[in-house]
């Protein structure tokens, strides 16, 4: 008996001893072991290129993500993990940009100080870019900064892609649909065990995403019908929610793509499990290559990628603008917002008729019947035809009489007519649908826009997370700042007058609606509409290569003001009820 008491002794002094001799800022996950580093001049804890999956590889491509081996190894986390393989839009002559399939890390910056009793709020952050495109390297350090050191951040990536979204029956009968989607699902999972590990409070996390990070937490919002409640969220931020189309996974547009996809590759042999067996088998590089073929050449629409979300009917179970109008959502919380000038990036800036502009509606939204096309045109009045290449161009100011519909600062007429059809269709509307499905029932909704000129989509990223551009004055960014950090932290995105309105305001504690922000009501839709006045004149150079004028310092003042979102833009609202009803075609 003795001699057991001295082994379980000794064996207590060496557990003591091997934790002692650990590390500072390593954190026992249980199949790891990652060691943080210290930031001096932001005061963070950063633990960079942790794993909270298995590689998808082989065996495990399509499938649905697992949980990491035991390997107990100490790593340092001071390095970001790969990036996953990537597929650029369709556009010709898109070049190739490889990625890694072992890519499933997620990245924690915490504040210094906190320990496992801690628990501060959680923002994850799921990045955008088309489904294809992305990762989660942004640097959150400022953002947090910006709140006091109050909250905690996990960025994470994702399978892209064919990679993450490849979509036939042979996939849904031989593995497994929108796994990109389940990825995102196992790192929330892996928060809500191991987040107090870093001073993190599981109860307290906001998801948040823009684009098709925006897309993907609105698809988290609505799967399973709503089902999971609050497991895995309270708090819903969505910039930009980018849903362009949304597929069964059957249709037949979908399972070209699969097939072409696989004859890319060699997998031609008849029967459905030869190939999809086949395509499990490949070389990464080779499917790689072919995945990128398939998405940046037609029959994907221009600036459309080939590899996206699909109603799948177990997760993904319809449309979103079937499953948000039956406000059936998981979470409590949502904070919602579009930019003013979302839709020049991806159609055809070709658009010079209305036979043009038909045309491009037929491709991009290829379900839609003639009656469908004709009630769109007669929602989309246009003021020329064809468009005038000499006519002024401008930012409108949301109340009219000039509006979205026909003139912003890189188009007119039928050219403008096109990408604010798009925008509406893809981004605004669904970010419309969502807010209304968070509105009533115990659950709260509040809605913004931002304007800052130009307010191109993704051009909010950089004042919010940093670093600014030269158009963000530093009140309008200390204001979305703390506007999604209070969100975060209080689930209230309401900021006090002085920020507001600015500490370069001449009185900048003037009462002000964004102190009190609005809930989104179906009746009464209000937005907080983010802007500036002031600063000097410059051009830029937009993505589509026109010139536009923005507004640097000194002398940016904050313009927060507050509007009814279904008369903003000429009758906004109205046109989102059009799309909703043509959703099922879309389908959307």
């Amino acid at each position: 008996m003795v001699r057991k008491w001295a082994w379980i002794t000794l064996f207590v002094s060496l557990v003591h001893v091997a934790c002692t001799l650990l590390p500072p800022l390593t954190v026992d996950l249980g199949y790891s072991l990652y060691t943080g580093v210290y930031n001096s001049s932001s005061e963070l804890n950063v633990w960079k290129g942790i794993r909270y999956a298995a590689p998808p590889l082989g065996a495990l491509r399509w499938q649905s993500p697992q949980s990491p081996s035991v390997d107990r190894r100490v790593v340092l986390a001071s390095s970001l993990g790969p990036a996953c393989p990537q597929s650029l839009p369709s556009h010709p002559g898109a070049p190739f940009i490889p990625g890694n399939e072992d890519c499933l890390f997620l990245n924690v910056y915490a504040p210094a100080g906190l320990s496992t009793n801690s628990s501060a709020p959680v923002l994850v952050v799921i990045h955008g870019g088309g489904y294809g495109l992305g990762d989660g390297s942004w640097d959150m350090s400022a953002f947090i900064n910006s709140n006091a050191n109050a909250l905690l951040v996990v960025t994470i990536n994702y399978r892209l892609g064919a990679f993450g979204f490849l979509a036939s029956p042979e996939v849904k009968s031989r593995g497994v649909l929108n796994v990109g989607l389940l990825d995102q699902r196992l790192a929330l999972e892996w928060v809500q065990k191991h987040i107090a590990k870093f001073g993190g409070d599981p109860a307290r996390v906001t998801v948040a995403g823009e684009s098709a990070g925006g897309g993907s937490v609105l698809l988290h919002a609505t799967a399973k019908n709503g089902s999971l409640r609050n497991d895995l969220f309270k708090n819903i931020i969505a910039a930009s929610p980018w849903i362009p189309t949304q597929p069964f996974y059957n249709d037949a547009k979908v399972t070209q793509n699969y097939f072409t996809f696989a004859s890319l590759v060699g997998c031609s042999s008849t029967g459905a499990a030869a190939v999809f067996d086949c395509l499990v088998s490949k070389d990464s590089l080779l499917l790689q290559y072919a995945a990128n073929i398939v998405s940046t050449n037609p029959p994907t629409p221009i600036g459309n990628w080939a590899f996206i979300p699909v109603t799948d009917g177990t997760y993904v179970t319809g449309p979103p603008s079937i499953q948000l109008a039956k406000r059936g959502v998981n979470g409590l919380r949502l904070l919602v917002g579009n930019n003013a000038n979302e839709g020049s990036l991806i159609p055809p800036s070709n658009i010079v008729t209305q036979d043009d502009l038909v045309a491009w509606i037929k491709s991009n939204f290829n379900n839609l019947s003639d009656k469908n096309v004709s009630n769109i045109l007669a929602a989309y009045p246009s003021s020329s035809d064809p468009t005038d290449p000499s006519a002024v161009r401008f930012d409108t100011d949301g109340y009219g009489p000039a509006t979205a519909v026909n003139i912003s600062q890189v188009a007119t007429g039928q050219q403008q007519r096109c990408f604010n059809i798009y925008a509406e269709a893809s981004i605004i509307c669904p970010a419309h649908w969502f807010a209304s499905a968070f509105s009533g029932q115990g659950r709260q909704a509040y809605y913004y826009q931002y304007s800052v000129p130009f307010a191109v989509h993704a051009s909010d990223l950089a004042a919010y997370y940093g670093p600014p551009t030269e158009n963000q004055g530093p009140d309008i960014v200390t204001a979305f700042r703390k506007i999604y950090g209070n969100f975060v932290i209080a689930g209230n995105p309401s900021i006090s007058n002085d920020i507001a309105n600015g500490q370069s305001s001449l009185n900048p504690n003037a009462p002000h609606p964004a102190n009190n922000w609005p809930q989104w009501t179906d009746t009464g839709p209000p937005l907080i509409n983010l802007n500036q006045t002031g600063g000097t004149a410059y051009t830029a150079i937009s993505a589509l290569g026109v010139p536009v004028t923005q507004f640097k310092g000194p002398g940016l003042l904050n313009n927060i003001t507050v509007a009814n979102a279904d008369l903003w833009e000429g009758g906004r609202g109205k046109r989102c009820e059009l799309w909703r009803d043509l959703g099922p075609f879309v389908p959307q």
